[in-house]
């Protein structure tokens, strides 16, 4: 049975560093828009010694949590059970506790990334490249096992990170090229490319953007643009940014904490926005 508007429930975003995260900005724009006066969802600075008291110390009123590094799989042991799609990258973004009192996990970043993609009109794509292999690339992997048909290229910094990408590779039956960082720039003329390294990571590459770039998914939000993603933008190359997966991973979260669909995109997308113009 799906709460009452009013029935306190609560909800949160765990991590650490966790100050900078954008999620309660978009999980309140959401309870708002939904009417759901009694919700609250608030952000706690948890690392991986402290999470399972946190987890001890929750009550009934507590709907669910999303999770941000270096929670990601230190949470996996304990919970009840995840998602096939939490299962195929090892790591869990959301919590939801269910009315018979199971704590269950789900990953709404893979599909996130997949629909914020079609939302840019890619449903389908023939091959690709990813910047980077963090846990964001294995996730970006993830979401390209759904939508790419031929050869994707990792461009990484160390023989660890490479073979890391080819396990995901396996794994995830995706075909998986590994490429040294030193040619990173080569990474530009791919249909899509998906940069998943930190900020400053890809600046010196913009100056190596082609022409007539395809699309960029550059999965950071602030700063905002990168240089990359700002002249990606001036050579009239299509732009998918990282407030864009954030929002639509934050979409399936609140649908799957509340009960409600759909959850209103367009009011967390206003807020995201107001929140990093404001700074």
């Amino acid at each position: 049975m799906t709460p009452g508007a009013n029935e306190p429930r609560r909800a949160a975003v765990l991590g650490s560093p966790i100050a900078h995260s954008l999620s309660p900005v978009l999980h309140r724009a959401a309870y708002e828009a939904l009417g759901l006066s009694g919700w609250s969802y608030d952000r706690f600075e948890v690392d991986e010694a402290a999470l399972p008291g946190f987890f001890a110390d929750l009550g009934p009123e507590w709907a669910g949590l999303s999770l941000t590094m270096p929670l990601k799989r230190a949470v996996i042991p304990l919970l009840d059970g995840i998602s096939e799609t939490a299962a195929s990258v090892d790591a869990v973004n959301t919590v939801v506790f269910t009315e018979d009192g199971r704590r269950v996990g789900d990953n709404t970043d893979i599909p996130g990334m997949v629909a914020a993609l079609r939302e840019h009109g890619i449903e389908e794509i023939g091959s690709a490249a990813i910047l980077g292999a963090g846990a964001t690339a294995s996730s970006a992997l993830a979401a390209l096992a759904r939508i790419c048909t031929g050869e994707v290229v990792a461009y990484v910094r160390s023989e660890a990170r490479a073979a890391e990408m080819r396990q995901w590779g396996e794994r995830l039956d995706v075909e998986v090229r590994i490429a040294d960082w030193a040619d990173a720039a080569e990474a530009l003329h791919a249909p899509l490319v998906i940069a998943t390294t930190p900020a400053g990571t890809t600046d010196a590459l913009a100056a190596a953007v082609p022409e007539r770039p395809t699309t960029l998914f550059d999965v950071l939000y602030d700063p905002w643009p990168t240089e990359l993603a700002a002249r990606w933008s001036m050579f009239g190359g299509a732009v998918v940014s990282g407030l864009d997966l954030l929002v639509h991973q934050a979409v399936l979260q609140v649908e799957q904490m509340t009960g409600r669909s759909p959850a209103p995109l367009e009011a967390m997308r206003h807020a995201g926005e107001r929140a990093l113009a404001a700074g």
